[in-house]
């Protein structure tokens, strides 16, 4: 009996928090919401949506090959091997910020917090904006998104490749030590076995990320298929939006299943 009225009070100060939290939640949204304009719409608007819903639904075919000129099938190709390259680049470099970054490889943890600094420090810069530094620096065009997915693309990857470099059993690592091999030989023999399929992994899933970043820096002229994206835009030719939209599913649905079908066989 006495637990019970000693419960009692405690279920009823937890139903009047609970209730409390509740309130406020609602009066934060409605103070929120209570700002926002009135939305009107123009006496177009109606003429516009149906405009763009019947492009999207009636593609411009023409558009995906011209044997002279741009087209769709040669956007997607500039967009993947922009990508490509990107990774390829961020690949190659982040290995090195890697290791320096990794505790168990680089004992003093001022240096490797250093490294660590470095990889979130490249991750502070989105894609996007690092691709208008490189716009600016080299001028529109592929180079300066590959350059961008390239460099901006190292924190990730350096971040994911250094935790699971510290999460590996550097026993073997230690036997070749006591043995007469030098660090580098250590790292090449009893460390890269242990993290390659991981690193392939970590590479295809950025490759995956990438793709979808190229569509996006296109947009403001850094290559790839955003560029015709933009344009068909600003002249609202929906059809040509259509088709571009479809192809963007289309490979970024066939890059994703094959790239999930390789990185289940190397886990």
């Amino acid at each position: 009996m006495n637990n019970i009225l000693l419960q009692s009070p405690k279920r009823t100060g937890k139903k009047i928090r609970n209730g409390a939290i509740l309130a406020i939640v609602i009066a934060i949204y409605i103070w929120a919401f209570a700002g926002m304009p009135a939305l009107e719409f123009k006496d177009t608007s109606k003429e516009i949506v149906s405009a763009i819903f019947s492009g999207l639904l009636h593609p411009d075919w023409d558009y995906v090959y011209y044997p002279d000129g741009e087209d769709l099938l040669r956007g997607l190709l500039d967009t993947l091997a922009i990508a490509l390259l990107g990774t390829v680049i961020a690949g190659l470099l982040c290995v090195p910020f890697s290791f320096w970054a990794a505790k168990n490889i680089v004992r003093n943890k001022g240096i490797s917090g250093a490294g660590k600094f470095v990889l979130s420090f490249i991750r502070v810069f989105p894609d996007i904006i690092m691709a208008l530094l490189f716009i600016k620096a080299v001028g529109p065009g592929s180079f300066s998104g590959v350059l961008a997915l390239g460099i901006g693309s190292i924190g990730m990857l350096g971040k994911l490749f250094s935790e699971d470099i510290e999460s590996i059993d550097l026993g073997a690592t230690e036997a070749l030590v006591a043995t007469g091999a030098n660090p580098i030989k250590a790292i090449w023999f009893a460390v890269l076995p242990q993290v390659l399929p991981s690193y392939l992994s970590f590479l295809l899933y950025r490759f995956e990320i990438n793709v979808r970043a190229a569509t996006i820096l296109g947009v403001i002229g850094a290559g790839g298929i955003g560029t015709p994206l933009i344009f068909a835009l600003s002249v609202r030719d929906w059809e040509r939006v259509g088709i571009i939209l479809l192809g963007i599913i289309i490979m970024v649905a066939i890059i994703d299943f094959c790239s999930g079908k390789i990185r289940a066989r190397l886990t």
